[in-house]
């Protein structure tokens, strides 16, 4: 594998009893890259997030991060081997507060865990590099708040810390600004171009200008397939696309 890439499937299907909704995915990853994954509903999308992570198995083909075979890897060891998502719905403890959200992250990457019988004083050492990350993302002046007091754009600003929080080499983000007003659009998406630097990033969106204004490459799917791949500039004007995606070849796209 070229080491330019840090991600890469060789004939990637999956089948639940008769129905394809993966068929045939060579993708190739390149390392520091935003790497979007687009297509109409259905297309598999989530699908392959949730191959390449573990929450599902192949049917057939192969994964590999950095050269390494983890098609059969567990779902934690690709987990520890760098590779970490987020989820279309926001997934935060509503109740702790902000700074506690990050610092669980924190405590399950130091392999330590949620562990209630230890006294509040000995998980503060997690603390000051809770606050580093939450200075990230815009978060530190709200860290008392509880997370559930959070806007909704600031929510998912709050899961893209705690998946920071796990140190991630590549980062997989399923429709992160999904659901947002155009203010939180923009904010989150200044946050993702500013946490992607020096790491790689593949992320659902159907957003089509935070696709334009965030990624390098572009892989389309239609129907559990790769219907083309390139440059967004390549990718929107390919007439193919515009049929499939957007429905005719006179749309814009």
């Amino acid at each position: 594998m070229s080491d330019d890439l840090i991600l890469r499937t060789r004939g990637l299907c999956k089948s639940f009893q008769g129905f394809v909704a993966v068929h045939d995915v060579n993708l190739s990853v390149r390392r520091h890259s935003i790497h979007a994954l687009i297509g109409p509903n259905g297309a598999g999308k989530t699908t392959c997030f949730n191959l390449l992570t573990k929450f599902l198995e192949p049917s057939s083909g192969e994964i590999y991060l950095d050269g390494r075979d983890i098609t059969r890897a567990s779902a934690a060891g690709i987990a520890r081997a760098g590779v970490v998502r987020s989820f279309q719905i926001s997934a935060t403890f509503a109740h702790l507060s902000v700074r506690q959200n990050v610092r669980v992250a924190l405590q399950s990457r130091f392999g330590e865990g949620w562990q209630f019988w230890r006294s509040s004083r000995s998980l503060r050492r997690f603390d000051e590099q809770a606050d580093a990350l939450l200075a990230q993302v815009d978060l530190l002046a709200v860290r008392d708040l509880p997370a559930a007091a959070l806007s909704y754009g600031r929510k998912r600003a709050l899961e893209i810390a705690t998946t920071l929080a796990m140190d991630p080499q590549l980062m997989l983000l399923d429709e992160p600004t999904a659901g947002m007003g155009h203010e939180d659009v923009q904010r989150v998406t200044e946050l993702i171009r500013r946490v992607a630097v020096g790491r790689t990033v593949v992320m659902v969106e159907h957003n089509l200008d935070v696709v334009s204004t965030l990624c390098d490459r572009i892989t389309v799917l239609r129907r559990g397939e790769v219907l083309v791949e390139g440059s967004y500039d390549e990718v929107s004007s390919n007439p193919d696309v515009m049929e499939a995606y957007m429905g005719g070849a006179d749309a814009e796209f």
